[in-house]
């Protein structure tokens, strides 16, 4: 199954959960174990899923078995396979569990089983809202420290030596991808439902949801210092993928940034050697773009090149070297700032 989406109230759209429940329903015999991966607020399983199931006359538990298991996965991180990551495991009851930890027992090298659906659900949950509570304090600071001449590249690199305590999140455009922009508000509708506020985690989406703004007016700051407007200016976007070497566009800030640009009178263009065409969002307005091939004679027709994802198959020996003016919002061009010819701005 897939993630449920946020509607504009950011509450949690179920609709693909529920119809895919109710097919399975009509199919659903005895002895089946059905096991929902969806990342989902805490109650999902128990409180939609299995209502639908249970109309069958079926008995969970019984007569059909009911699991969660949240998805884990880091794309494009090759350190880990499918297999090696943990997998949690919550049963709707006893039986349930040791029928779901025995499947995935087959094919993953460590199952961590839970006590319930909603322990499991919660985890996931928890994983990514730390991230993004995270990813916003690094944000947050990376303004700030702008502000007093500071690098937090650097400051990230000094604080990361400390072998305790500390774990580097790192500054970036805003949050990509299908989960963390997305599962925090899970937990707020839930609050929401419960009469209680979730501060903390609702800051941390305001400030990541607000970087795409910052940066698109540090672009506006480096052309002015260049003598230029950014209406009429000439500005590629590199990297469309949420995250560097992947092809997942889903929830990129890089669409944003493009909007916002577009919106500022700038002739916008992309590179991506992982997302050749620009395909429809279901939360943007993007126009039918290709992506450019990074030529010299492309990067010095351009007034302004912004570095929103940093792929390794960029070569950045080469657009430091020709381009006129970088925005680097992934401090992809620290190894090279020695030998460039364009004038780079740190976003």
């Amino acid at each position: 199954m897939c993630l449920p989406p946020l509607n504009r109230s950011r509450d949690p759209d179920l609709t693909y959960i529920e119809r895919t429940s109710e097919s399975i329903a009509q199919v659903l015999r005895p002895g089946q174990l059905i096991v929902l991966e969806s990342t989902t607020y805490p109650g999902t399983t128990r409180d939609v899923v299995k209502p639908i199931l249970d109309r069958t006359g079926l008995v969970c538990g019984k007569d059909y078995f009911l699991a969660y298991s949240p998805e884990r996965e880091d794309p494009g991180n090759l350190q880990f396979s499918t297999q090696s990551i943990p997998k949690v495991v919550g049963g709707m009851d006893p039986e349930s569990s040791a029928r779901a930890l025995s499947l995935y027992g087959r094919v993953m090298d460590q199952v961590v089983p839970v006590t319930s659906c909603e322990i499991a659900e919660a985890c996931k949950i928890l994983e990514n809202t730390y991230r993004s509570v995270n990813i916003a304090m690094v944000n947050e600071l990376k303004l700030l420290f702008t502000k007093l001449g500071l690098d937090i590249w650097d400051v990230i690199d000094a604080a990361k030596t400390k072998p305790f305590g500390f774990q580097a999140f790192y500054p970036g455009p805003g949050l990509g991808g299908h989960c963390i922009p997305i599962d925090p508000f899970y937990l707020t509708w839930l609050a929401r439902c419960h009469e209680m506020p979730t501060r903390f985690i609702e800051l941390a989406g305001e400030i990541n949801t607000a970087m795409p703004l910052f940066v698109v007016d540090r672009v506006a700051e480096a052309l002015n210092d260049v003598g230029k407007p950014i209406k009429g200016s000439r500005v590629c976007v590199l990297g469309v993928a949420y995250k560097k070497n992947i092809d997942d566009p889903r929830e990129s800030p890089s669409f944003k940034l493009m909007e916002l640009l577009s919106h500022r009178g700038a002739v916008v263009t992309y590179s991506d050697p992982h997302v050749p065409n620009l395909p429809r969002m279901r939360s943007f307005d993007v126009p039918d773009l290709s992506s450019q091939e990074l030529t010299p004679e492309f990067l010095q027709s351009l007034d302004c090149v912004l570095i929103a994802t940093d792929h390794s198959a960029f070569d950045y020996d080469r657009i430091v070297s020709k381009a006129k003016l970088i925005v680097d919002k992934r401090n992809a061009t620290a190894p090279y700032a020695g030998r460039a010819t364009a004038k780079i701005w740190k976003a």
